[in-house]
């Protein structure tokens, strides 16, 4: 009985030798400030912030303290904050973004080119004709978007994603995953959005959307603050610039420029009188 026992033993002993060995061999330094950094970012893995994910930023903040401590959306400024705390630097600005999907082309308003029975992609969809809509630059609604976010900050609502500009972290994934390029991500700041994506000519445009943008420059002539322009048929807002006065809306005859300040207003009006009649 004795000697199993010790076969035992000395077999532990050897192999507890040689892991001791091997951990000095492969030893791999951590670099401690690194680790404290990945402690702070919220482990979300995005890519948001123009890394492969948060090791890689952590890594990267670490080794380089000239990068910027508010690359990541998801944190926001308090993450920014504690990461310009460990490495003693300034945080610097970390102004909200959100994610913007330009069109508007709700079923009722949008005409379509085809009954689409494929697979519920919009990237699969796209190679049929380039959509199942008779606008070619616009939402096609099959949830690509909705599929990459993973902070449920987007649904497809009536046949085109709509965002949820509270959850929205601006990781940017939606963008990535729209085939049609028409998500980018804006400063939460800029109430004021131009909800198309189409650069046909006006006459083009009317006749596959009511309410997209027909290049007619009303807006760009209302703007007092050189903010508004009008390129390839299509308006666009210089958030930089943009007052959010809302004239640029107020004027735009098809309604592509949205006041989402106007709209917010609009709708608590609603449900206040729905509220009091009920």
């Amino acid at each position: 009985m004795a000697v199993p026992i010790i076969l035992v033993v000395a077999v532990g002993l050897v192999c507890a030798v040689m892991l001791t060995i091997a951990s000095k061999v492969f030893y791999v330094p951590v670099d401690e400030t690194a680790a404290a950094l990945r402690e702070v970012l919220p482990g979300a893995n995005c890519g948001g912030c123009g890394f492969a994910g948060c090791d890689d930023y952590a890594n990267q903040l670490a080794a380089n303290h000239d990068t910027p401590c508010n690359k990541c959306p998801v944190g926001g400024p308090s993450v920014a904050s504690k990461l310009a705390e460990i490495l003693g630097v300034e945080a610097g600005s970390a102004e909200k973004e959100v994610a913007v999907v330009q069109c508007n082309g709700r079923c009722e308003v949008a005409g379509t080119l085809m009954e689409y029975e494929g697979m519920q992609s919009c990237k699969a969809a796209a190679q049929l004709f380039g959509g199942l809509k008779a606008c070619q630059f616009g939402c096609m609604g099959l949830g690509d978007c909705v599929a990459a976010c993973e902070f449920g900050a987007i649904k497809v609502v009536d046949g085109v994603a709509k965002v949820d500009r509270n959850a929205c972290v601006a990781c940017g994934a939606c963008a990535k995953a729209c085939p049609k390029g028409l998500i980018r991500i804006a400063p939460e700041s800029n109430q004021v959005v131009v909800f198309c994506h189409n650069s046909d000519a006006g006459a083009k445009t009317r006749k596959v959307c009511s309410v997209g943008c027909i290049g007619c420059k009303q807006c760009e002539k209302a703007c007092k603050f050189d903010s508004v322009h009008v390129e390839n048929n299509l308006a666009s807002i210089d958030p930089a610039t943009c007052k959010n006065c809302g004239m640029c809306a107020k004027v735009c005859p098809t309604g592509a420029i949205i006041n989402l300040r106007q709209l917010a207003k609009l709708k608590e009006k609603a449900a206040a009188g729905e509220a009091a009649n009920a």
